[in-house]
């Protein structure tokens, strides 16, 4: 199965993520298939940027986004 999530970049006590297509079954941090956007946590409003069309196209062919990357990506439909 292939999932939307979000895999963790930054250093300790930085928390940054990218928001990746992978395979359920590779590790957080592991390979994976397409980068499609990146958050971060830290500055206020926080920062996201995601790629709607490739979020769109992966979610045709049956990925499945984790809830808190739905979330970002209600986020980042709401700020275009």
């Amino acid at each position: 199965m292939v999932k939307i999530r979000l895999a963790r970049v930054g250093s300790k006590g930085n928390p940054i993520f990218r928001v990746v297509v992978a395979d359920s079954r590779a590790p957080r941090d592991g390979r994976n298939i397409e980068t499609i956007g990146r958050y971060d946590p830290q500055p206020n409003p926080s920062f996201v940027e995601i790629d709607l069309e490739r979020a769109n196209h992966w979610v045709g062919v049956g990925a499945q986004p984790t809830p808190a990357v739905r979330k970002l990506i209600k986020i980042a439909e709401a700020s275009q």
